[in-house]
Protein backbone atom coordinates (compact mmCIF):
# COMPACT_ATOMS: atom_id res chain seq x y z
CA UNK A 1 0.00 0.00 0.00
CA UNK A 2 3.28 2.62 0.75
CA UNK A 3 4.03 2.48 -2.66
CA UNK A 4 0.27 3.47 -4.27
CA UNK A 5 0.51 5.97 -1.47
CA UNK A 6 3.70 7.67 -3.29
CA UNK A 7 2.92 7.01 -6.87
CA UNK A 8 -0.53 8.89 -6.11
CA UNK A 9 1.68 11.75 -4.40
CA UNK A 10 3.86 12.06 -7.51
CA UNK A 11 0.97 11.96 -9.72
CA UNK A 12 -0.65 15.01 -7.55
CA UNK A 13 2.71 16.74 -8.00
CA UNK A 14 2.93 16.19 -11.61
CA UNK A 15 -0.44 17.48 -12.24
CA UNK A 16 -0.15 20.52 -10.08
CA UNK A 17 3.38 21.43 -12.00
CA UNK A 18 1.71 21.00 -14.92
CA UNK A 19 -1.00 23.64 -13.67
CA UNK A 20 1.74 26.10 -12.29
CA UNK A 21 2.90 25.88 -16.16
CA UNK A 22 -0.05 26.78 -17.23
CA UNK A 23 -0.91 29.72 -15.49
CA UNK A 24 2.72 31.39 -15.82
CA UNK A 25 3.67 30.23 -19.39
CA UNK A 26 1.35 32.85 -21.25
CA UNK A 27 2.88 31.84 -25.06
CA UNK A 28 0.17 28.77 -24.36
CA UNK A 29 -2.31 30.52 -24.37
CA UNK A 30 -4.49 28.25 -22.66
CA UNK A 31 -5.86 29.68 -18.85
CA UNK A 32 -8.55 27.43 -18.76
CA UNK A 33 -6.22 24.19 -18.51
CA UNK A 34 -5.29 25.93 -15.09
CA UNK A 35 -8.62 24.33 -14.07
CA UNK A 36 -8.71 21.77 -15.50
CA UNK A 37 -4.92 20.17 -14.19
CA UNK A 38 -6.04 21.71 -10.60
CA UNK A 39 -8.67 19.91 -10.19
CA UNK A 40 -7.06 16.49 -11.44
CA UNK A 41 -4.88 17.64 -8.63
CA UNK A 42 -7.09 17.72 -5.80
CA UNK A 43 -8.90 14.86 -7.29
CA UNK A 44 -5.78 12.28 -7.00
CA UNK A 45 -4.57 14.23 -3.63
CA UNK A 46 -8.13 12.96 -1.80
CA UNK A 47 -7.70 9.35 -4.05
CA UNK A 48 -4.02 9.70 -1.70
CA UNK A 49 -5.84 10.58 1.48
CA UNK A 50 -8.49 7.65 1.16
CA UNK A 51 -6.01 5.14 0.52
CA UNK A 52 -3.68 6.38 3.41
CA UNK A 53 -6.41 6.71 5.80
CA UNK A 54 -8.02 3.04 4.43
CA UNK A 55 -4.31 1.29 5.22
CA UNK A 56 -4.24 3.27 7.98
CA UNK A 57 -7.46 1.10 9.61
CA UNK A 58 -6.10 -2.28 8.08
CA UNK A 59 -3.07 -2.14 10.36
CA UNK A 60 -5.12 -1.01 13.56
CA UNK A 61 -7.21 -4.01 12.98
CA UNK A 62 -4.20 -6.63 12.77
Amino acid sequence: MKQEFILLLVVVFVWLALALVYAVVPGLNMPGYIRVWGIGAVVFLVLAVVLYRAARRQRKQT
